[in-house]
Order: structure tokens, then C-alpha cells, then sequence
């Protein structure tokens, strides 16, 4: 498969552990491996990875958003290895309401070690200052304790409960709904 060149430049993250790059094909072994994991799809409005085919048709939808200014999602790499442990991004971006939707998730291996946080906050950071959103939301099914507690700790304020608001994998789903405005981030 082949991934669509864009013309503007994608932006490059760098934190103290990590670098937030651009997905490649060559991050389809790792991200196949997460998307494959049961225990992470689970929270996920998809199916899980079969294929590693499925991995590289996720990288080439990530790279297209990106292309076509309707969102952007960064590979979250370790600065010592620059191997894949996850992602993290603008599944949405409504330029016109300066608002975007966040999704993140990581490998399971490194889980609870403050990477997400970590990788999250260079994101919102970017959001607010190049972007210039004004709010950024999250959608996380009743029951992921894990997304809630990186939320909460980033700051974000749960609005409520949006009643089977998607509908997947047969079933509709509950949201739980957080937010957080440019200027509480600021404060």
C-alpha cells in the first residue's frame, strides 16, 4: 500500500522520553500488534486487527486525515529506540468551531509509566499554541478507568453521559464526555 505524500510538513513532537512523528508502514508490525490486542480494542470503537494488513490501511486513514486537514495522529516513539509503543491525536478537527476530538492508546507493555501523559500534553500543547483550538473533547466508554484517570490528570472535566451514542461491533455504546478549554489549559 501506498501512503499519499502530502506537500505541508508534518509536525515532529519531541518530550523528554518520546518523539511524536508521523505514522509509516514501517510502524505496521507495532501498530498491529496494539489494534491486535483484545484487552485494548476493548474501549475501541473498532474491531480488532486480524491482518497486519488492517494495520497499514489504519496508517495510510491516519496519513490521509493529516493530507486533507481533518485531523492528525502522531506515532509515539520512544527518543531511545524510535520504535512505535503507541498513537495519539486529532481523530477530528473542526477548524471553523476551533475545536478537535482526542484518541490516544498504547501498548500494553507500557502501561502506567506516565508515557500517554507525557505524549498527550505535547499534543494539547500543540492544539492551543499552532492549531489555536479553543476546546478539545474526548469520548470514553463508561468503564476505562485508565483513559479517565490520563484525562483527568491532564485536566479535562467530564460534561456527561451521551446515551448509546455509537454503535459498533453490534452493539450500541454509551460515551462519557470530557473537555478542556484553551483557557483552563492556560491557567
Amino acid at each position: 500500500m501506498a501512503v499519499q505524500e502530502s506537500t505541508k510538513q508534518f509536525p515532529q513532537l519531541e518530550t523528554k522520553r518520546l518523539c511524536l512523528r508521523q505514522l509509516s508502514l514501517l510502524d505496521a508490525k507495532d501498530v498491529f500488534e496494539i489494534f491486535s490486542n483484545e484487552e485494548i480494542t476493548k474501549y475501541y470503537d473498532l474491531a480488532t486487527f486480524i491482518t497486519i494488513e488492517r494495520a497499514e490501511q489504519f496508517i495510510n486513514q491516519m496519513n490521509e486525515k493529516f493530507a486533507t486537514n481533518k485531523g492528525i495522529r502522531w506515532a509515539i516513539a520512544l527518543k531511545s529506540t524510535n520504535r512505535l509503543i503507541g498513537t495519539c491525536g486529532y481523530n477530528a478537527v473542526y477548524s471553523s468551531s476551533r475545536r478537535a476530538v482526542i484518541g490516544y492508546e498504547l501498548k500494553r507493555e507500557h502501561w502506567k509509566q506516565g508515557y500517554m501523559q507525557e505524549a498527550l500534553h505535547a499534543m494539547i500543547e500543540y492544539g492551543f499554541a499552532e492549531l489555536q483550538l479553543n476546546r478539545l473533547e474526548a469520548f470514553v466508554i463508561p468503564g476505562n478507568e485508565r483513559s479517565i484517570q490520563v484525562l483527568s490528570k491532564l485536566g479535562f472535566i467530564e460534561e456527561g453521559i451521551l446515551r448509546e451514542y455509537g454503535f459498533w461491533k453490534d452493539q450500541f455504546w454509551d460515551m462519557q464526555c470530557f473537555s478542556l478549554l484553551k483557557r483552563e489549559w492556560q491557567s
